[in-house]
Formats: structure tokens, sequence, C-alpha cells
């Protein structure tokens, strides 16, 4: 028995626990490249907006990255914190039209895939299957939300001025669900 027996030590390329997908830590090492996309590529919301209004589909095209039903547009604004519910603040963003709608997520719950999705660079065949690629999806929220939304008090936000670059899934261009990668509030 001693003989058939083989020792590994913990954390060795012989633990199985080292070999094991980890969403968690696949958005560990690739969230700062994300973040850096989106913040370099941040079109100005005004400037996203007249685009829209002029051509939908040549404005997707423009500044996003073709993502399954829309695609994922990376984009920054100032503006004011408005009403909120379930963490999911408007945005008053001065010269937007009222039937414009922006919202902001900031959690607890952070919902969809759009930081996964907003550099065109994570791609589903890099994984074993369609869980693992959902996981990295809620795995870069999670990163996201303790880079920047760790310490938020929700319960002050509205009223308060914001500067806010993030994504979003272009589905409906009269209402905007943004994830954002930095947040700052003055």
């Amino acid at each position: 028995m001693a003989l058939d027996t083989k020792v590994v030590v913990n954390g060795s390329t012989d633990d199985l626990r080292q070999q094991a997908f980890s969403p968690d830590n696949y958005a560990n090492i690739h969230y700062a490249e994300v973040k850096s996309y989106i913040l370099d590529n941040a079109v100005d919301a005004n400037t996203l907006l007249k685009a829209l209004r002029a051509d939908k589909k040549a404005a997707g095209q423009k500044y996003g990255i073709s993502g399954g039903i829309g695609p994922v547009i990376p984009v920054s604004f100032e503006g004011t914190i408005a009403t909120g519910k379930s963490g999911i603040f408007n945005v008053n963003i001065p010269g937007f039209p009222d039937n414009q709608t922006v919202r902001i997520q900031t959690g607890p719950a952070i919902n969809g895939t759009d930081l996964r999705d907003a550099t065109g660079e994570i791609t589903f065949g890099e994984f074993t299957n369609q869980i693992e690629y959902q996981d990295v999806g809620a795995a870069l929220n999670r990163t996201m939300k303790a880079d920047i939304l760790e310490d938020l008090d929700r319960s002050k936000l509205t009223g308060t001025s914001v500067e806010i670059s993030g994504v979003f899934r272009l589905i409906n261009d009269k209402n905007w669900l943004i994830t954002p990668v930095r947040m700052n509030l003055k």
C-alpha cells in the first residue's frame, strides 16, 4: 500500500483544487482589463444619444461590441442621482430629454453579463460549458461590487451629483441600465 500511495501537497499541480475552474479567480485576473477597456472606450452620453437618435444600428456598431440581443456600449456621463428602488437608481443627465431613462445598478444585486461582454474578448469557447461562461459574468459583477460599491451608502444617493463610467446592453435606446466601473460622488 505504501508503494501505491502518492502524497499530494496542497497547492501543487497535483492538487485537484488548483485544477478546478474558479469563476472568481478568473474575474480577479481579468477585471482590471475589462475596467480599463470600458474607461478607455467610454463615449460621452450626449454624443451617444445624438448618434442613437440619428441611426441606432450605426451607433451600436460604432461605439459598441456586438453581443447577442444588442451591442454592449461603454458610456460616461455626469448627472444627478434621482429616485431608486432595489439598488437601481435613475440618473438625470443635463441635456437629456424627459423620455430618455438612464439608470445605474448599485447593488446589492448586479444583473446581467455586460461586464463579461464589454470587450468582446471573453468568449464562450474558452469555457467548458454555459454554466462556467455565465458564472464568469456573475463573478465579474461581484469583483466590480468589491471594487467600487462596497462602502456605498445607498440611502444617501438621491440628489447627489455623480460622474459615472460604465457599460450597458443596447436593447431599448430610450432606457439604459448602466453597470458602472467608476462612480465618483460629488
